[in-house]
């Protein structure tokens, strides 16, 4: 991957990256993450498109700014970085809180996106389902990030892809543990307490949802939630995946993203 680069946008300095020739493409990272998640999918399409990768505000090379963030804080800095990089409009791809972000920006700025891609995210959360992110978050204010990566490492990660794989699972678990603990429950409190579910019929640009099968979190209901109130929308439930399918399959992922996304080339010729 490329170098990275920085750039201020308000009090935040935001790392990110630029890779590729071809059609812009702005992938957003999860909670407790960093642009090098994306990294095995950038490097399966960066001979199509020109992909922004960037830590969110609070994570990894970026300003770790503390007390409370909001949605509108990740979208602005992101459309910021797409000025910067000369994306009048662009494809835009979330994961997880990455996800959430993105549905805010294809609700507040549809006139910039070309493509949206949803990726193990979440809408239309059951009661049940917010008692058991918003425990989730009172835990992690109480704990560390690294107690939470040790007590989510199974639901977001097959058994087979641990054992297969313990140098990644050493890197994630130890880039966890670089995460500042008031930074990463500020960006937790925004996926646990976020919800576009009512108002997921306004996004009215092509759009991919995907999720894994076994993702307990960003769940398959989830995703037809999704699916269903999104016009036109395009839904792909991918088996034996749980949460993490950026790192335990990210060639299924870029493939997919591929296909979808070059789908707009073919049918405008």
């Amino acid at each position: 991957m490329a170098e990275t680069q920085r750039h201020t946008v308000g009090d935040v300095t935001l790392n990110y990256r630029i890779d590729g020739h071809g059609d812009p493409l702005v992938c957003i990272h999860g909670v407790g993450s960093y642009l090098e998640a994306w990294a095995g999918v950038v490097e399966r399409l960066k001979d199509r498109f020109t992909v922004l990768t960037f830590d969110l505000r609070g994570h990894g090379g970026s300003s770790r700014i503390k007390g409370r963030y909001e949605i509108d804080d990740f979208v602005d800095e992101a459309l910021a970085l797409a000025d910067r990089a000369g994306f009048s409009t662009f494809n835009l791809a979330g994961f997880s809180l990455g996800g959430l972000i993105a549905q805010r920006l294809a609700l507040t700025h549809l006139d910039r996106l070309r493509r949206l891609v949803l990726l193990s995210t979440v809408a239309g959360r059951t009661p049940e389902e917010r008692s058991r992110v918003l425990e989730r978050l009172a835990a992690l204010r109480v704990g560390t990030p690294a107690d939470h990566h040790n007590a989510s490492l199974s639901r977001w990660l097959t058994e087979e892809f641990q054992d297969r794989n313990p140098e990644i699972i050493a890197w994630l678990r130890q880039r966890d543990a670089e995460n500042d603990p008031e930074c990463y429950a500020s960006a937790y409190r925004v996926l646990a307490e976020t919800d576009f579910g009512g108002f997921l019929d306004q996004i009215r640009c092509p759009t991919l949802i995907a999720t894994g099968e076994d993702d307990l979190g960003s769940n398959p209901r989830m995703a037809r939630y999704m699916h269903d109130r999104i016009p036109g929308s395009e839904l792909r439930i991918l088996p034996g995946l749980r949460h993490s399918i950026l790192i335990e399959a990210p060639e299924r992922i870029a493939t997919l993203m591929r296909q979808f996304l070059v789908g707009e080339e073919a049918a405008h010729g």
